[in-house]
């Protein structure tokens, strides 16, 4: 159905080309057109590179494995678990049924949680794209790192308190079995899915920051660089509600030059830990009385930690 509505589209943009460039042919559009294919151009290498890493970890890196060099103890196993991260990167999506078999295999649910978290927002591609979307701001690595960490490690320690194993499913205990799909299989179809995925919020990404860019005026981002608390507060919501993949975010974030930094680290830090995606995957894999109270407890470490960091890290200049 959609290769269809494709081929229609093309068929009609084909046949009114001419009233099109001239209904396109204006300043604003132009600039929108300019800012969306900037964004989606130098988030897409990075992306692509994501989805590659988290095919081959589905395929290839079974869970046993980082359930065999976690501490026993739930508290110990957090950081390490968080850490993980780092080596065994994946995109959100990815992440959620990784942290699935993780519970199932029997890791602390903590511990599980803290990997969730962390791996979609400290690995390797996400730190390299984020300097690469920073280049002026090299010190925007480390705060999105310490900050992401901080929320991974803050939440998996909280849940070790507050947790309570009624609140995940009871089929999520329940090993999957293994339906003998060969590991190429799973890799192309992992792929193919997260590109899709993530592609397609890339996407959404471009077009609200072209849309910003135009439609926005200047002197409300001028407005809200000015009330720090407040720019924090919708950039924190505005990743929630964009949904943007951890590979491509630091692009749109790096497009709302006008805004302090530290507000748009808030952005690079919510958006990989907690947003409407995220949510409804969640809830898919654990349950919805699971998601219900993860995401508001995940949401708030995360600004928490993004503002704590940044003011450490960025000082007067956030």
């Amino acid at each position: 159905m959609s290769l269809v509505v494709l081929c229609a589209t093309l068929l009609v943009a084909t046949a009114l080309q001419g009233p099109l460039v001239r209904l396109l042919d204006v300043g604003v559009v132009r600039t929108a057109a300019t800012v969306f294919v900037a964004v989606c151009v130098q988030a897409l290498p990075f992306l692509v590179l994501g989805t590659l890493l988290s095919g081959a970890l589905a395929a290839w890196v079974s869970p046993a494995v980082l359930r065999r060099v976690l501490p026993r103890r739930p508290a110990l196993a957090v950081p390490v678990a968080g850490a993980a991260g780092l080596v065994l990167p994946g995109c959100e999506c990815a992440s959620v049924p990784v942290a699935r078999r993780l519970v199932a295999q029997g890791v602390p649910e903590a511990a599980a949680l803290a990997f969730l978290l962390a791996a979609p927002a400290i690995n390797p591609v996400v730190l390299v794209a984020t300097a690469v979307a920073f280049p002026d701001h090299p010190e925007m690595v480390g705060a999105r790192l310490l900050g992401s960490a901080a929320t991974a490690v803050g939440v998996g320690w909280l849940w070790t308190r507050v947790g309570r194993a009624e609140w995940i499913a009871a089929r999520v205990r329940r090993p999957p079995p293994d339906d003998g799909t060969p590991r190429w299989a799973v890799f192309a179809e992992t792929v193919r899915r997260d590109v899709v995925d993530a592609g397609g919020f890339l996407v959404v990404g471009g077009l609200a920051a072209a849309v910003m860019t135009v439609v926005v005026p200047a002197s409300w981002l001028d407005g809200l660089a000015g009330h720090l608390v407040l720019a924090c507060a919708v950039m924190a919501l505005l990743a929630v509600l964009l949904a943007l993949c951890s590979e491509a975010d630091a692009f749109v974030a790096a497009s709302l030059s006008t805004l302090p930094l530290l507000p748009r680290l808030v952005f690079l830090v919510v958006g990989p830990a907690v947003d409407v995606k995220l949510v409804a995957l969640q809830a898919g894999a654990f349950g919805k009385a699971f998601a219900a109270r993860f995401a508001p407890l995940t949401f708030v470490v995360a600004v928490t930690s993004a503002v704590v960091v940044g003011l450490v890290v960025f000082g007067g200049a956030g």
